[in-house]
């Protein structure tokens, strides 16, 4: 990252406003859905009201706490869908010039599509810089640009292996440290039951862009500060290649299924037995003790094989912010809820923590012993947070374009080709590239490789 700014100026500034209204429309595309105003204002007789819009899970009692500790400020929250939900909303509001709400949770991968359509507030200029050594520093990272500050991490996903330690230990499998011994282990396992997989290719845009992070591949490159026309592309190298070489090889043998995530018969899979092991993230324990009833207590975690044995490389799959809007009626007081929703306040970190089960990222929070030392019943007692923290703590700069959302639909759609035997798994990347730079091309980018 830098700190210089270059701005664009005159006829080219006319042609990058085409550009960005283009992509706007292919952003906004299919997500065209009626939006109420809920902009926060002001009020001479009482405290200033911010709309949020967020999907945190028991959010509502972090809403609550917020409002019971300000007299000033005071939180209307809507949760108007996950994800893919709110963000169509979001753009359609930003299209719109209106309906958008002070505050936004959005995840990190989102937060460039939102800065190069000039929807975020610099909350730099409130204060926020200051914030900067509470958080894992390639979150900040990727929160920011330069000194300009975009988001306020909240959590993240650092990735680490949850695997059967029932099954492993009965028939004397190794819990794998490498790639290569994770493809023995897979050998294994279908050995010893023909009907079960070391695990699933889940064709998740995250997840596999948290594989290829752990793999040494930084396949994207984009910085407003320094360039707003400019982005790299580069998912033909190497480090990215040997991810979807190996997990080609494994589904091609039968030694991976290819199950997505989240469905219900990837969880069945994962509860009976059928699937011995994921390649998960830091909000695992929430998730899978909601979810899987019948393998509770069977489960362990154990940190990423590594490519190159003695290695210490990581990978994060997922995780989000809280982003001020320019709709923002007053930005000076929506900037303090992002700062202090979550920030450093216990009331609320014991809701995201204990009941929410998000891995934060302010490194305080991360590093207590009542997380970082928290025993889970489902598994077994293990202390798997152990295991999280240093992977987060381990994590260096990755960043993301100003499309990832077509770079992830790209990548799902080739490697479900693959999966399907109608492309080779050799070609995935290949054409992911080469769609992606068409894309970006068409929308006004220059592309370097």
């Amino acid at each position: 990252m830098t700190n210089s700014r270059v701005p664009v100026r005159g006829g080219k500034a006319l042609s990058m406003l085409k550009r960005l209204g283009r992509l706007v429309r292919v952003l906004a595309a299919g997500g065209l859905l009626a939006v109420a105003g809920c902009g926060g204002a002001s009020s001479d007789d009482g405290p200033v009201r911010v709309s949020v819009w967020a999907w945190y899970p028991e959010f509502k009692s972090v809403v609550e706490a917020f409002n019971a500790s300000h007299t000033d400020v005071q939180v209307e929250w809507t949760n108007v869908g996950t994800g893919p939900d709110q963000y169509a909303k979001l753009k359609t509001a930003f299209t719109a010039g209106k309906g958008a709400p002070d505050v936004a949770m959005v995840e990190f991968q989102q937060i460039p599509t939102f800065v190069i359509l000039d929807a975020l507030v610099d909350m730099g200029q409130y204060g926020a810089n200051d914030d900067e050594p509470l958080y894992a520093e390639w979150a900040w990272s990727q929160a920011t640009d330069g000194d300009r500050v975009y988001a306020i991490p909240v959590d993240g996903g650092p990735m680490a292996l949850m695997y059967r330690k029932d099954l492993f230990d009965r028939h004397g499998i190794p819990v794998p440290t490498t790639w290569d011994e994770y493809r023995v282990a897979a050998e294994r396992v279908k050995a010893v039951d023909p009907g079960a997989f070391v695990a699933s290719f889940g064709s998740d845009g995250g997840w596999i862009n948290g594989l290829m992070w752990q793999a040494g591949c930084r396949p994207y490159g984009y910085s407003q500060a320094e360039a707003r026309d400019r982005v790299r592309i580069a998912l033909t190298a190497p480090e990215c290649r040997k991810v979807f070489d190996f997990y080609g090889d494994l589904v091609s043998r039968g030694l991976m299924a290819t199950d997505p995530f989240f469905t219900a018969d990837a969880t069945a899979a994962l509860d009976s037995g059928k699937y011995w092991t994921w390649a998960a993230a830091g909000w695992t324990p929430g998730y899978v003790a909601g979810s899987l009833k019948n393998t509770a207590g069977k489960w362990a975690v154990a940190p990423m094989p590594q490519w190159t044995a003695g290695a210490d490389e990581q990978g994060d799959w997922g995780g989000s912010t809280f982003t001020v809007t320019k709709q923002a009626k007053n930005p000076e007081a929506a900037t303090k809820v992002a700062r202090e929703l979550f920030g450093k306040s216990k009331e609320a970190w014991d809701v995201g923590l204990h009941k929410a089960f998000l891995y934060p990222l302010v490194k305080e929070v991360a590093a207590d012993p009542a997380f970082t030392g928290k025993p889970y019943e489902f598994f077994a007692g293990q202390k798997v947070n152990e295991i999280f923290v240093p992977v987060s703590e381990k994590l260096d700069e990755f960043q993301y374009t100003p499309f990832q959302d077509f770079v992830f639909g790209e990548l799902n759609d080739r490697a479900a080709e693959a999966v399907a035997g109608s492309r080779p798994w050799g070609t995935v990347l290949e054409a992911t590239q080469e769609n992606v730079v068409a894309y970006a091309e068409q929308q006004g980018f220059k592309v370097d490789r």
